[in-house]
C-alpha cells in the first residue's frame, strides 16, 4: 500500500509515499516510549512549553510553502489553507501560555487532611487523522499532549502524505527531540497492532464512524482511553425574526466552506415555515453565486472534493436521496472535466423515511426542512444520529439560549455559524464521539489525574 498524493483540481498525482514497514513502526514506538521514560517528558514542563512557541514560530515562517501544499493535496482553498497553518501557530502558543495554569495542582477540601490532584503524563499516544483539515488535526493532538509530556505517534490519512512530511518537519526543525511527534504511513493493521502495545496509553482519532469504531473497539480490548471526534450532521436554524438576506448569505458560506467537507460544517438548515420562502430565495442565489475553480486561484469561492471516491460517494448519496422522494433545487451532477468538482446543491421535501435525512453529506450539499415552532425545531435537530455543533440565527438571543440547551449536541453558536478557536472545547456526543479536545479541557483527557493525601 502507497500513501498517494493527487492534486484534486486537476486528478494528477503529485508523489507517493511506500508503507512504513513493522520494524519500522517498532523503531518508532520504541523511541517515543524512551522519551516518555526520560527527564524531559516527566520532569519540568519548561522546555516542553518553550518547543511549543518554537513550533509556532516555524509555522508562521513557512505559512506559504505549507499551505500550497494543503491546497494542491487535497483542495482546500489557497487563502484557508494559510488561515489554517497560522491557527495552528496560534494553537501551540496557546497551550505554550496556558498549559501550566490548566495543570497546576487543584486542592480538594477533605476531613481527611491536605488533598490535592496533580497532573501527570501516561505515555505515547497514538493519533489516527482526517486529511480535510490536514495540519489543524495534527496540531490539536500534539500541542496538549507535548505540555502534558505524551508524544505522539500519527498515522495520517492516505491522500495527504506531503502535509504530513511537513508537519513533521516543521516539529523536527523547531528542535524537538527524536519521539516527540513520529509521522507514520502505516496501515490499519499496523495501528491495530499498536494499540495492543502495553507502550501506547491511548488513542485520539479524529475521522469517520467506521475507523472510529474500529480504534475504540481495539483500544478498549487493551483498557486504553480514546478520544473521538467523528461525523456530524450539524442543524443551521432560521427564526422568524433573523435578519434573512444576511443569514442566507452565512448560510452559504457555512455550507461551501471547505467545499462542505467539514464535520461541524452547517449540513440541515432548519427555517420557520413564515420566512422559508424569502429564506430560499436569497439561500439559492448565495449558493448560485459559488465560483468554482483552481483553489489556488484567489478569485475561486469553491474547490474540488478531495477525491475521486469522495466525488464518487457524494453523487451517490444525492442520486439516493432524488430516488426516495427529495426534491433537487439546484446542482445535483458532477460538473464535468478535469478534477472532483461538485456544484452548490440544494435538497428539500426530504421524508422521515429517505436514507438521506440521517446521513452525513461531505460535500456542499444543503438539506433544508420547513419547521412550525420551536418545539418542532427540537424535535427535528435531535432526530439525528450524530451530536456534534449547531447555530441559531435570531434577534432573540434569550430565545436561542433555551433553545441551544435543547438540542443534543456538543456546540452551539447563536448568531454565526459552527467555529472554532483555541480557547474553547470542540467535541460531541452520539454517534459525533465523546471527549475534548482544545481549551482547558483538551488538556487533560490524556493526563494521569493523580490524587494526593495528607491524612491529619
Amino acid at each position: 500500500m502507497k500513501y498517494v498524493s493527487h492534486n484534486p483540481a486537476t486528478g494528477k498525482e503529485i508523489q507517493h509515499w511506500e508503507t512504513h514497514t513493522d520494524a519500522e513502526a517498532e523503531q518508532a514506538l520504541a523511541r517515543a516510549h524512551a522519551l516518555y521514560q526520560s527527564d524531559w517528558c516527566k520532569g519540568d514542563r519548561a522546555p516542553r512549553l518553550a518547543l511549543l512557541r518554537q513550533i509556532a514560530d516555524v509555522l508562521d515562517a513557512s505559512v506559504e510553502p505549507m499551505a500550497r501544499a494543503a491546497t494542491e493535496e487535497m483542495g482546500k482553498l489557497i487563502e484557508a489553507s494559510r488561515g489554517e497553518v497560522k491557527f495552528c501557530a496560534d494553537i501551540a502558543r496557546y497551550y505554550a501560555d496556558n498549559a501550566e495554569r490548566f495543570l497546576a495542582p487543584v486542592s480538594y477540601p477533605t476531613d481527611l487532611g491536605e488533598a490535592w490532584v496533580e497532573h501527570h503524563p501516561i505515555g505515547v499516544i497514538m493519533a489516527v487523522e482526517p486529511w480535510n483539515f490536514p495540519y489543524y488535526q495534527l496540531m490539536r493532538v500534539l500541542a496538549p499532549n507535548l505540555a502534558v509530556g505524551n508524544p505522539v505517534l500519527c498515522k495520517h490519512a492516505q491522500i495527504v502524505p506531503r502535509c504530513a512530511t511537513l508537519f513533521a518537519e516543521a516539529v523536527s526543525k523547531a528542535g524537538a527531540p527524536e519521539g516527540v511527534w513520529t509521522n507514520l504511513f502505516i496501515t490499519s493493521d499496523q495501528v491495530a497492532d499498536l494499540l495492543a502495545d502495553k507502550r501506547i496509553q491511548g488513542a485520539a482519532l479524529t475521522g469517520s464512524e467506521r475507523a472510529g469504531s474500529a480504534v475504540a473497539g481495539q483500544a478498549a480490548s487493551h483498557l486504553k482511553k480514546t478520544t473521538l471526534e467523528l461525523g456530524g450532521n450539524d442543524v443551521f436554524v432560521v427564526l422568524d425574526d433573523a435578519d434573512i438576506a444576511d443569514t442566507a448569505r452565512q448560510a452559504a458560506q457555512a455550507r461551501l466552506s471547505n467545499c462542505g467537507q467539514v464535520c461541524t460544517g452547517a449540513k440541515r438548515f432548519l427555517v420557520q415555515e413564515s420566512v422559508m420562502d424569502s429564506f430560499m430565495q436569497h439561500f439559492t442565489a448565495a449558493m448560485q453565486q459559488a465560483k468554482p475553480g483552481d483553489p489556488l486561484d484567489s478569485s475561486t469561492t469553491l474547490g474540488p472534493l478531495s477525491s475521486a471516491d469522495a466525488l464518487k460517494g457524494l453523487t451517490r448519496q444525492v442520486d439516493d436521496a432524488v430516488a426516495n422522494g427529495a426534491r433537487l433545487v439546484i446542482g445535483g451532477k458532477p460538473l464535468g472535466g478535469e478534477g472532483y468538482f461538485y456544484p452548490p446543491t440544494i435538497l428539500t421535501d426530504i421524508a422521515e423515511d429517505n436514507p438521506a435525512r440521517y446521513e452525513e453529506f461531505f460535500g456542499p450539499v444543503a438539506q433544508v426542512y420547513s419547521v412550525k415552532d420551536d418545539e418542532a425545531i427540537v424535535a427535528l435537530a435531535n432526530d439525528s444520529n450524530y451530536g456534534l455543533g449547531g447555530a441559531i440565527f435570531t434577534r432573540n438571543t434569550d430565545r436561542a439560549r433555551r433553545l441551544a440547551s435543547r438540542i443534543e449536541t456538543g456546540m452551539v453558536y447563536i448568531n454565526s455559524a459552527t467555529n472554532t478557536a483555541a480557547e474553547l472545547p470542540f467535541g460531541g456526543v452520539k454517534r459525533s464521539g465523546y471527549g475534548r479536545e482544545l481549551s482547558d479541557l483538551g488538556i487533560k483527557e490524556f493526563t494521569n489525574q493523580k490524587l494526593i493525601v495528607i491524612s491529619k
